[in-house]
């Protein structure tokens, strides 16, 4: 290639329509933090309408993207003999992770403004400004994590998810709880980037690219000498990952950071935040490293496994009296939710090699649009109840149909979903998909294991299901319900009834795989 080439393949047109969700959340987050600087305290609340119009917006944009007939687009290419790599691309798979960070941050950003609301009123207030910046960064950053095809980008698009999101934990002033939660979140977060840098500056040094289609034909041809290296760096990379996505023996900041969080910001974590984890896993394992399936396929096996059951057994360990023991529990739930979604992401690794490369990971996308529906539901009426209950104990909810008929209605269908059972049908069907995800991979065991880990879990979601209809404790006292927490439990819990009446809405990406 002359230099004349070089310089024209460095300048390009940008495909603005493809980067126009992820850089609208940014430009009003930025928006957001200069306004926050001329609006008075009693005007601050308009920053929260103005924040839930621009994820709307950038959700509105990714609907010109969705053109089946179309190629997949791609933008910030570099052009050599015979190929091109590029930088960002948008297909099947980037849009319906766009979709779940962006409805997700919606439904946080919903939540967040009556707890906004009620903060104003005490000495532990949270600063608006801030913290709808923080927010509306971190949704940018998870929303371009999906469309990064190189390294680099992936790596930064992660930080941009991850570190607004420290501050977001510990923005409660003069709780010490926060701090702490904020603090292991930043310390376990930051040895997760640590030691995914060194992994991937160790892929890079043996095969001299970032981007993941030719990591995935590079790392084929490593020279003997550099194969080493190779593997360690495919390692640390998984190990990275690992922290990111709670996966056992990394899973510990997982409850506190919850508990300490503001409710929204737990619930965006346990939603958002895991599915940046997994999308990037997914990219890095099934785009980049194919050709070590057999390190990774085997080691994402045995971490499910690890996951699901470490999560499900402290579950159900948790005591209905203690102190904020719903968040603890839906926290830990989290953790071995998180564990049967790595289970069709390892069964990738057993794949047979000429399939797409996503084909296999289409279950996991699956569960993790049916649980980030349902998951956000039940941290919607956790919401609910902690406004009155302010420790959150399981034991709160006792009685809950007798104060709040339909909020105890919602949460016992979205406790029966994510347990998998009737009615709520997508958390069975969705189950099914990554069983048998697993058993056509011939993991025969790891299915063997989640399906003693569903059992397991039907008794902590079923004990917190019958709980809600017991005669209460006392004369039940009825509370208003604000109307950002109303509509946020009504999405959700529309979103889980047409997706159990219609679940293949969602499972046709665990039939036939996101390209």
């Amino acid at each position: 290639m002359t230099a004349a080439e070089s310089t024209a393949s460095l300048i390009q047109s940008v495909d603005w329509a493809a980067v126009a969700p992820p850089t609208i959340v940014a430009v009003v987050g930025l928006a957001v933090l200069v306004a926050d600087l001329f609006l008075g305290e009693r005007n601050k609340h308009l920053l929260g309408w103005f924040s839930l119009a621009g994820l709307a917006a950038a959700g509105l944009f990714l609907l010109p993207l969705t053109d089946s007939d179309r190629e997949p687009r791609s933008t910030f290419c570099l052009s050599g003999p015979g190929e091109t790599a590029c930088s960002y691309t948008v297909d099947e798979f980037t849009l319906v992770i766009q979709l779940l960070v962006i409805g997700g941050a919606l439904l946080t950003a919903l939540l967040s403004m009556t707890t906004l609301k009620d903060a104003r009123s005490t000495d532990k207030g949270l600063p608006e400004g801030e913290y709808w910046f923080l927010l509306l960064s971190s949704a940018a950053g998870a929303a371009l994590l999906p469309a990064s095809r190189d390294l680099a980008t992936l790596v930064v698009a992660l930080e941009v998810a991850s570190l607004p999101a420290f501050a977001l934990v510990g923005l409660k002033h003069g709780d010490k709880r926060s701090s702490e939660a904020a603090l292991k979140f930043f310390l376990s977060s930051v040895t997760a980037t640590a030691v995914t840098l060194l992994g991937v500056s160790f892929v890079y040094a043996a095969t001299g690219t970032m981007h993941l289609t030719e990591l995935g034909a590079k790392l084929g041809d490593v020279d003997g000498q550099l194969d080493t290296l190779a593997r360690t760096g495919v390692v640390l990379t998984l190990v990275g990952f690992a922290f990111k996505v709670a996966a056992v023996p990394f899973h510990f900041w997982v409850p506190d950071t919850y508990v300490g969080a503001p409710l929204p910001v737990a619930a965006y974590l346990s939603v958002v935040g895991k599915a940046v984890g997994f999308t990037g896993l997914i990219l890095v394992t099934v785009v980049a490293f194919p050709e070590y399936a057999d390190v990774w396929g085997p080691a994402l096996a045995a971490l499910a496994a690890l996951t699901m059951t470490a999560g499900n057994v402290a579950a159900l360990r948790q005591r209905s009296t203690r102190a904020y023991s719903a968040v603890r529990l839906l926290a830990w739930s989290s953790v071995g939710q998180a564990g049967y979604l790595l289970v069709p992401i390892a069964a990738a690794g057993y794949a047979d090699r000429n399939t797409d490369v996503l084909e296999s990971t289409g279950a996991t996308v699956a569960y993790a649009l049916m649980y980030a529906a349902v998951n956000l539901g039940a941290f919607a009426v956790a919401a609910l109840v902690g406004r009155t209950k302010a420790l959150n104990r399981v034991s709160d909810y006792r009685g809950l149909y007798a104060r709040s008929p339909l909020s105890a209605l919602v949460l016992a269908f979205f406790l029966l979903c994510l347990a998998g059972l009737p009615p709520g049908i997508i958390g069975l069907f969705a189950k099914v998909t990554v069983f048998s995800a697993a058993v056509d991979a011939g993991l025969g065991w790891l299915a063997v294991v989640m399906a003693v880990n569903v059992v397991v879990a039907l008794y902590y979601y079923l004990q917190w299901t019958a709980l809600l209809f017991r005669a209460p404790e006392g004369e039940p006292v009825r509370h208003r319900v604000p109307a950002p927490i109303t509509a946020a439990i009504a999405v959700t819990a529309v979103l889980g009834v047409a997706l159990s009446g219609a679940p293949q809405l969602v499972l046709q990406f665990a039939e036939q795989g996101v390209r």
